[in-house]
């Protein structure tokens, strides 16, 4: 065994960057700032008018245990999923479900590679572990506890070595020169930009037009196989596999969410149709870190508590009271894809088969997929809210897996029109006067990115993008560790207006 104390900086830094959410920008004048903190009290007014009488239940247990959960999770699923260094992994990486300021209140750190787990033991003597999971990545386990409440699954891939296949089912690429019309000095140009500078910590960045990959590079240590922090991109692979069920005829777009919680007669939550779950519209009771009316002194968020609470996170979402009817108020909350994932649990194993592989069998394997890495509560629940790791290439591929409308290869994937469906500007935040927001997708409505306004992307935090340019054929995915996040997005713009330039649209 191997016990490393890690050095904790006392330096503050901000856990999540909410710059697609956030209602005033740098630079704004004095008059339209006053028209943005108009609109927000607008909003906010309509929000109150529309809300239900329910009460709020914040989740039970310390803070500072959950912060610690966090930190557990995310260094556990650093070293032994992303092969980082612990003391790089301490300082740069997931300070979203563990802020890095709560870091310094761990008193040990202790990394054991033998049993691959990790101990962080709080000032009040109690200890939260989180463990290597085989193919589920690491989960932290209820204190006390000294394992999950399931049985793990071998996750195999059916595809061949990916040295013996083309792109995109395998990783051989075509040679000679890229596509006429495309300036591939500007296209190398982007990719430098994209890392410059050092400070943004960019991990990978990929670059595919028309399905080719066109750019590619990565930072120092990692490979086009390196699984890395992925974050909030997972919603989007949540709706995807949504879209499989549909496809398949288990579920319908627009049915009413078969949640089992919700079946008793008069129960409101009925009327919550799977469309308004998606659409971040379905108005549970559920308070999460982006409300615009966020009010610290609740208590611990529940769209945190998902992550860290160590507890049946399907259960905890499943249960919360309408506080809004559906379809009416948006906002980004965690029980939305939480309870699409459990729904894609009731949809495979209410038909015989196995949940926890379905993924790789049904969406990976079918579009060249081998590195993702799934992660999950201590009962099996995959939280796919954002804890997943992936490679860059991996992004790659989902991404154009949309660019195709849910056709891969000659086969469909996604139901037709899908695509059209996630990247459509939600009802509800419509309503609310913020066009940025589809189905678990964002939307490029304000031009958060210099690109066009029709363009979509799987975004999480940290800086994590997996951006889809319809209209010029491309896909762009940059992933980097988290401390780099605010640069890394500067650089991150700056490289995509150089595409811009580099890439001419579509015929």
């Amino acid at each position: 065994m191997m016990t490393r104390t890690l050095p904790l900086a006392l330096a503050a830094v901000g856990a999540l960057s909410l710059s697609a959410l956030s209602l005033v920008g740098p630079g704004v004048g004095a008059s339209a700032a006053q028209n943005t903190s108009d609109a927000r009290e607008a909003m906010l007014a309509r929000a109150e008018a529309a809300e239900l009488d329910t009460e709020y239940v914040p989740p039970p247990g310390d803070p500072l245990s959950h912060h610690t959960s966090g930190f557990a999770k995310t260094l556990c699923s650093a070293v032994f999923v992303t092969g980082l260094d612990p003391e790089f992994a301490a300082e740069n990486v997931g300070f979203f479900s563990s802020p890095y300021e709560e870091r310094a209140h761990v008193t040990a750190v202790e990394v054991d590679r033998d049993s691959r787990q990790v101990h962080l033991t709080l000032p009040d003597g109690v200890v939260r572990t989180a463990k290597f999971n085989g193919d589920h990545g690491c989960v932290t386990l209820p204190v006390g506890e000294d394992d999950v409440f399931f049985e793990p699954v071998d996750i195999t891939s059916t595809l061949p070595d990916p040295t013996t296949q083309p792109w995109p089912m395998g990783d051989v690429l075509p040679e000679g020169p890229l596509p006429e019309g495309i300036d591939a000095k500007k296209v190398a140009q982007a990719v430098a930009a994209a890392f410059e500078p050092a400070e943004g910590m960019t991990a990978a960045l990929v670059i595919t037009h028309k399905g080719r990959i066109i750019g590619e590079r990565y930072g120092d240590g990692i490979t086009m196989h390196t699984p890395l922090e992925s974050w909030s991109m997972g919603k989007s692979l949540t709706a995807t596999l949504m879209g499989v069920l549909i496809e398949q005829g288990v579920y319908d777009l627009w049915q009413p969410a078969p949640v089992p919680e919700w079946q008793t007669q008069g129960d409101p939550r009925q009327a919550i149709r799977i469309a308004d779950i998606l659409h971040m519209s379905s108005g549970l009771r559920f308070r999460g870190v982006a409300d615009p009316d966020l009010d610290p002194s609740l208590g611990y968020p529940d769209h945190l508590y998902v992550y860290t609470g160590s507890v049946n996170s399907f259960k905890w979402a499943a249960t919360r009271p309408q506080q809004w009817p559906p379809n009416t108020i948006g906002r980004y909350r965690n029980s939305d894809p939480v309870l699409t994932n459990y729904l894609v649990r009731l949809g495979v194993e209410g038909r015989g088969d196995e949940y926890l592989s379905f993924p790789q069998r049904e969406l990976f394997d079918k579009i060249g997929i081998r590195g993702f890495v799934l992660e999950t509560d201590p009962y099996g629940n995959y939280l796919l809210q954002g804890y997943e790791l992936a490679p860059a290439r991996d992004w790659a591929r989902l991404g154009n897996l949309y660019l195709q409308d849910g056709m891969w290869m000659g086969e469909r994937i996604l139901p037709e029109g899908y695509a059209e469906f996630v990247s459509t500007l939600a009802p509800a935040w419509e309503a609310d006067g913020r066009p940025i927001y589809g189905g678990f997708f964002w939307i490029n409505g304000t031009g958060t990115f210099p690109v066009p306004r029709e363009a979509y992307y799987m975004s999480g935090a940290g800086g994590q993008t997996t951006l889809i340019i319809p209209s010029h054929g491309l896909v762009v995915v940059r992933q980097g560790h988290y401390r780099g996040s605010r640069a890394g997005g500067r650089a991150l713009r700056n490289a995509l207006a150089l595409l811009m330039e580099a890439v001419p649209p579509n015929d």
